[in-house]
């Protein structure tokens, strides 16, 4: 994904301002139809639902995030979320939900000047880590739970992301290293398990993102992953999940396009014709997006990626 050079910037916050600054030369009606839909998404008890339910930490993760780049998020809105992360035990959490949880936190505190995060104790970010190097696996990487026999190339990725977000360094950087080395594949993607034969966009992009981040793409695995991108692109104008799949998602589309981009590449798809995919099939004029044009709906995660791809393509 986005290549950098180890600053003190963190990935997801150099991300979103890159998307921010892309998202401002659209027009504010436009933006304004997808805040309205994300608002609409918030459940009374603050978090913010998917496509039925309850607000989750999952949802209310890509809800947070689309609403940073697009303005912001109300005052208001700011403080029904406070309340429903001070709900949720962090230490409890997988991953994934644990870094909505912190992303969360830190865009609640620069809204509200009032910290979820200053109410844990001094030894929280030591007790996460303890959390997490228990899902360290043989091979070097992290899986999604405690039993996991091998590494997740995803799992390994978010769990990464939340060291950078406290701040702490990962342990045995190298073997995290080898275990990425070790899911790349003929087609020069990666998969995201050791049996997978078959590369996708998505582990693809995460393997990318977090060699670079850990200093170890090279030249020749850029140019391998963008080879695999080029077998991946859709006559609908965006990313396919695998070679297998024979149709873009929003999903796809904004990983794969995020890593062209910074790999070098940012006409591996022609602008013009990802933003007809993106306009014409997945962006809906009630607001949000939906996740391929075959979805009949729209929610947070996929409007996320559409907005994403709109920044990207406009910074």
């Amino acid at each position: 994904m986005e290549q950098g050079d180890g600053g003190s910037v963190m990935y997801l916050m150099r991300l979103a301002d890159r998307v921010s600054r892309g998202l401002r030369k659209l027009p504010d009606e436009q933006l304004g139809r997808h805040r309205e839909f994300l608002l609409r998404q918030q459940c009374d008890a603050g978090g913010f639902r998917g496509r039925e339910g309850d607000g989750d930490l999952y949802y209310t993760g890509f809800a947070v995030r689309a609403l940073a780049v697009t303005g912001g998020l109300p005052v208001e809105n700011a403080a029904r979320l406070h309340e429903f992360l001070k709900s949720a035990d962090p230490l409890s959490l997988n991953a994934v939900d644990l870094l909505s949880w912190l992303y969360s936190a830190f865009v609640v505190e620069a809204s509200r000047g009032v910290g979820v995060l200053s109410d844990r104790p001094e030894e929280f970010a030591a007790e996460v880590v303890r959390s997490l190097l228990q899902l360290r696996t043989a091979d070097g990487g992290f899986s999604r739970t405690t039993e996991g026999a091998a590494g997740s190339t995803y799992q390994s990725f978010m769990c990464a992301l939340v060291f950078e977000l406290l701040g702490q360094q990962i342990p045995r950087r190298n073997a995290l290293v080898q275990f990425l080395y070790d899911r790349q594949r003929e087609d020069g993607g990666f998969v995201e398990i050791a049996p997978m034969k078959r590369s996708g966009t998505n582990p693809t992009a995460a393997a990318a993102a977090l060699l670079t981040s850990l200093g170890a793409m090279d030249d020749e695995i850029a140019e391998d992953v963008l080879g695999f991108l080029t077998d991946v692109v859709s006559s609908e104008g965006g990313f396919q999940a695998n070679t297998r799949i024979p149709f873009a998602d929003g999903l796809s589309t904004f990983t794969g396009l995020l890593t062209a981009q910074d790999l070098g590449r940012r006409d591996l798809i022609p602008a013009e014709q990802i933003l007809a995919y993106v306009r014409g099939g997945l962006e809906l004029e009630s607001g949000g997006f939906r996740g391929a044009v075959w979805d009949q709906q729209a929610d947070v995660e996929y409007t996320f990626y559409g907005l994403g791809i709109l920044g990207l393509l406009y910074s």
